[in-house]
């Protein structure tokens, strides 16, 4: 009786191991998945818009809130009509086969979560992507060339590169760690905004006058938006509820706090003067370098990441910026691409001990993160120059006129005003 248990346990163990193998729906990841996704969907329309509304003049504020505004709804209606099947369908160089969604139900598991919600968490970074890039050409590019912009480059720029690192296409995937987004957002927004603000020219004041920000209050407003959605952000790309979540949301928090501080240092030594919106970028200079690292980083670690990320941030906006012509209006590629550059590098720097694999090495990392970061630039910088040539033919022109320039897109373009004086 014995052996004939024994033998019909062995047969049995081969459906046990599949079993095993078939995805199943964890209620703790899903839950906080859940809470996840809104942590992050609150930073487009409110934390980046509050945090670059603060910083665009008073006759602008209300048009660039609106571009954060703008890229979260179209971003969210073409990455489910067919962002997410090129980013995450089946494919090597690029995905396909989930067009509007196509064979995921609500019973369709990814992981241990519902790929739906899966969906929805990928969206809000597709969103988030371009809004950044919104930062470069503020109080001069047409509100409708921006939205076909946004349309047109969560589907030819984003979303490739997404497949690249994330989604399964291994040709242009060269090993790279990205934890969350540190080539797939930051340094592909910070080149895009930079292409599109060398493409519209700068404004018409820039240099001549003092463009001075419309409420510093605002965007520290804002900044703490973006960080409490960055614990989203980061910890929600591990994609469950776990000890590496953990481990990521700590390390954001500390990066983050290290970037206040070594931006606020930086520009104390300089300028003598520590003001609040150099705290707030240094805040987000350091969620931007410790993003793609949240994964792989110890405390000790993150420390170094932020404090480097806040201190890179200062001296790309206040000097090395000086040495281009571009009017990057609100610094989204010394913030968030040259950050991203170092938080890339970085990663292959300051893996935690107990995380680092038994084969590591990091002459060979070191490589891998040079190419995902040579490869972003050149697709993003081609492909963005691009979508935002045919976006401003369509639109009859992607600037808009003088007066307009002039008077503020607030009131021309919108017909309001923030301030009814």
């Amino acid at each position: 009786m014995k052996l004939r248990f024994l033998t019909l346990l062995a047969s049995l163990m081969p459906m046990a191991a599949f079993a095993d193998e078939t995805p199943t729906l964890n209620s703790g990841d899903t839950a906080w998945m859940l809470v996840a996704t809104a942590f992050v969907m609150l930073m487009t329309p409110a934390g980046l818009a509050l945090f670059y509304g603060g910083m665009t003049r008073s006759k602008n504020v209300l048009n660039t809130m609106g571009m954060s505004l703008i890229a979260f709804a179209v971003g969210t209606l073409v990455w489910v009509i067919a962002g997410y099947s090129i980013a995450f369908g089946d494919g090597d160089l690029m995905g396909h086969g989930k067009l509007l969604l196509a064979g995921i139900t609500h019973e369709t598991i990814k992981g241990s979560i519902p790929e739906l919600l899966f969906v929805a968490f990928q969206g809000t970074f597709a969103a988030i992507a371009v809004a950044i890039a919104s930062g470069s050409m503020i109080e001069r590019v047409k509100f409708s060339t921006f939205t076909i912009f946004v349309a047109l480059w969560v589907l030819a720029v984003y979303a490739p590169i997404t497949h690249w690192a994330w989604g399964g296409g291994s040709t242009l995937n060269f090993g790279e760690m990205d934890f969350a987004g540190g080539t797939v957002v930051h340094i592909n927004a910070g080149v895009a905004g930079f292409v599109v603000a060398m493409m519209l020219g700068r404004r018409k004041d820039y240099g001549k006058a003092a463009i001075k920000p419309f409420s510093p209050a605002l965007t520290v407003l804002g900044a703490a938006l973006l960080w409490f959605g960055w614990f989203g952000f980061n910890a929600g790309s591990e994609v469950a509820a776990d000890g590496l979540a953990g481990n990521a949301f700590l390390i954001t928090n500390v990066a983050a706090a290290l970037g206040v501080i070594g931006w606020l240092v930086a520009e104390w030594i300089v300028y003598k003067t520590p003001t609040l919106i150099g705290g707030a970028s240094g805040a987000v200079a350091g969620l931007v370098a410790i993003t793609p690292a949240s994964g792989s980083a110890d405390t000790m670690g993150a420390i170094i990441i932020g404090l480097v990320g806040g201190i890179v941030g200062f001296i790309g906006v206040a000097k090395i910026k000086k040495l281009f012509s571009v009017d990057d209006s609100l610094d989204a590629f010394w913030v968030h691409g040259l950050v991203g550059i170092w938080g890339s590098i970085a990663t292959a720097l300051f893996i935690a001990p107990y995380l680092k694999a038994d084969d590591f090495a990091l002459g060979g990392q070191l490589v891998a993160q040079i190419k995902a970061i040579l490869l972003t630039i050149v697709y993003s910088g081609i492909m963005t120059a691009i979508v935002f040539f045919i976006s401003s033919i369509v639109t009859s022109g992607g600037r808009v006129d003088e007066e307009t320039e002039q008077i503020g897109l607030d009131e021309k373009v919108h017909g309001e005003k923030v301030i009814n004086l």
